[in-house]
């Protein structure tokens, strides 16, 4: 137990602030760690966290129980994937991903789709959208209650044919009118881009042309195009290039942000898209994911450690950090039967330390 002396506090960046020629700070905390409150002399500067462009509040879009689960070994019941998927609710996730009406024997992991569906929570506010890989499949996707629909393409060829196993000028032909179906059935379509940093078949994307497709994708009706850095091996520097081409032909409120974590870059291709006007993520809790198209890629950055981040920041999430590492450690060692997270956050946090800002 901690002393009085000691208490968990966080640190929030640094604001000097000038007042009658002097600089004054006063304390602030956002993460669990232990330095002493008393006998200290008075700081001399304030730390806040705030930058003038830093927004106020991010969207995340969760997509564990689609995209988390889609690579792992050991076949998750129906049972299981609700429970996880209202425990993701009740940590205050507001947009998140559901199942895949994709093939069986490509992603046997999400063969379940129809059930899964049927015992989603209906809760105001609260969205699921489905994958869906052609018209058959939308069309079973809308028979279940799907009411938001993604559709996935990408800008190299190879991915596609590895992936769909058609030709990418097909693929794209069949999707432009399968969101024009979509929006006559008044069923809102976000658009995937994968691969849009390196592909594992033809290398790195031309940032010029991922920006003409992903502008292809919303002049189509698509209301989003979440970019996805699919091998995990963008960084903070090809990030600002992408968006520097992409952003100059799509708003930043209709771009997202999907970044794997393979190389340990994700948070920090996230603040540089923060930076640059994207507030809208896509991750999944416990970093769980991975694409079976893409060899060696391995998970999607945990939610867990945007909303640390964005704590830190005193940006708002909407998301229970502590419910959520909760959540993820037991869906992790109790259903997953594996011994941790790739979060790294919930793999640290100490929840019997109270949090509180």
């Amino acid at each position: 137990m901690l002393s009085r002396s000691i208490r968990p506090t966080l640190a929030r960046g640094l604001q000097v602030r000038w007042c009658n020629g002097q600089v004054t700070r006063r304390p602030h905390r956002i993460g669990p760690t232990a330095v002493p409150t008393t006998g200290m002399d008075p700081p001399a500067y304030e730390i806040q966290a705030r930058h003038p462009n830093w927004p106020d509040r991010v969207k995340i879009v969760e997509v564990g129980p689609r995209d988390g689960l889609q690579n792992e070994n050991k076949f998750v019941t129906t049972e299981n994937k609700l429970e996880f998927i209202k425990g993701l609710v009740g940590c205050g996730l507001r947009h998140i991903e559901a199942t895949s009406f994709v093939s069986h024997t490509a992603v046997p992991q999400l063969m379940d789709a129809e059930g899964v569906m049927q015992g989603l929570p209906d809760i105001t506010g609260v969205t699921y959208p489905v994958l869906v890989p052609n018209r058959k499949q939308f069309l079973k996707a809308l028979e279940s209650g799907a009411k938001e629909i993604a559709i996935f393409t990408s800008t190299s060829t190879e991915f596609v044919r590895a992936n769909m196993k058609q030709d990418l000028s097909a693929v794209n032909s069949a999707y432009k009118d399968l969101v024009e179906e979509a929006k006559a059935k008044k069923i809102p379509v976000r658009g995937y881009l994968s691969c849009v940093i390196t592909c594992p078949y033809s290398g790195l994307a031309n940032p010029e042309t991922v920006a003409r497709m992903a502008e292809s994708l919303i002049s189509w009706g698509c209301y989003e195009v979440s970019l996805g850095d699919t091998t995990g091996a963008g960084t903070p520097g090809s990030f600002r290039s992408l968006l520097y081409h992409v952003l100059q032909r799509v708003p930043a409120d209709k771009v997202a942000l999907h970044c794997h974590n393979t190389y340990g870059q994700a948070l920090a291709n996230i603040l540089a898209g923060l930076e640059m006007g994207i507030t809208t993520f896509d991750s999944s809790t416990a970093g769980l994911g991975g694409c079976p198209f893409a060899p060696g890629s391995t998970g999607n950055v945990a939610t867990e450690d945007i909303v640390f981040m964005m704590e830190g920041m005193k940006i708002e999430t909407g998301v229970d950090l502590i419910k959520l590492v909760k959540l993820a450690r037991h869906f992790c060692r109790n259903v997953l039967l594996k011994k941790g997270s790739r979060s790294n956050v919930t793999e640290a946090f100490p929840l019997d330390v109270a949090y509180s800002n």
